[in-house]
């Protein structure tokens, strides 16, 4: 897709973070920006800050009738839809897999993995009838799709299932003759200082956790970095509307996965089959720094 300007994007989780980004970078591009997000306050407020044509809609995404009063109101709207970005996100306490709840699941799982299908499910078939060109943008994770991290089971799962998701999608739409195309955007390029890191916020009562975590299993962004600088790392920190505008690029280029740095993810993932290739688990205790 080349030409962006008085097309139509949708961005869910866009109240904040790497999808408040994305629509910023959308708006300056001369879109129409419908941002979908669970929290009423936020939205108010970012479609405020960013001005131009853009609309909050309060959208729940692990709730497939809620995404599809929001397929509704966009096309009721705008007629179209262009560039539908899955966005949304969660994550839980990092755990080993026995320490889990079924909640833990539930809840990330209902909002990555089905807030992804529920997107598809309510704007795809609208997109292939238009017979217009677009693209479906699902938001994936390093952690999960290229290296997941032992101790973000819950999190990493869900997206390592976005990224296969996002494969099967791009082939369907292709192998059915659609003018539609999907991809990867792998936010990256250093720490991500987003609502990640805090999304327990958001966290339903009915699914809440029954047992505590630890501190060192729940921490937000600031807490992190302190606690890297005093071991001796300096992480860096990547700016977030510098990566919209990479996936802006890369939505451009027809990339199927967009990813900064994504030329350094081939040597990992053919360790990782050499390795499952040869029976062996290609997670060591080593990478999360737990010995």
């Amino acid at each position: 897709m080349q030409e962006f300007r008085g097309r139509v994007a949708v961005v869910t989780g866009g109240a904040s973070g790497v999808g408040r980004a994305l629509a910023k970078a959308f708006l300056g591009e001369g879109m129409k920006v419908v941002i979908a997000d669970v929290e009423e306050s936020a939205l108010k407020a970012t479609c405020e800050d960013l001005g131009g044509e853009v609309t909050g809609v309060v959208t729940d995404v692990s709730d497939p009738g809620s995404v599809r009063a929001l397929a509704d109101r966009v096309f009721d709207a705008h007629g179209a839809c262009h560039i539908l970005c899955n966005n949304a996100g969660v994550a839980a306490p990092n755990l080993d897999l026995w320490e889990t709840e079924p909640s833990d699941f539930q809840w990330v799982h209902g909002v990555n993995v089905g807030g992804v299908a529920h997107g598809v499910q309510a704007f795809v078939p609208r997109m292939i009838a238009s017979g217009e060109e677009g693209l479906v943008l699902n938001t994936s994770s390093g952690d999960g799709g290229v290296s997941p991290l032992a101790q973000q089971v819950v999190y990493a799962s869900s997206k390592a299932a976005i990224s296969i998701m996002t494969e099967c999608l791009d082939a369907q739409l292709v192998g059915r003759g659609t003018r539609l195309r999907a991809a990867i955007f792998y936010p990256s390029g250093g720490m991500l200082h987003t609502g990640i890191w805090t999304t327990k916020r958001n966290r339903p009562q009915e699914l809440a956790r029954k047992n505590p975590v630890g501190a060192n299993q729940e921490t937000t962004f600031e807490a992190f970095m302190e606690g890297a600088k005093k071991a001796g790392f300096e992480l860096p920190v990547q700016d977030l509307d510098a990566l919209a505008q990479f996936a802006l690029q890369g939505i451009r280029n027809g990339d199927f996965v967009i990813m900064i740095g994504r030329e350094t993810i081939e040597a990992t993932l053919n360790e990782r089959a050499a390795k499952l290739a040869r029976g062996e688990c290609p997670i060591q205790l080593q990478n999360l720094g737990l010995n």
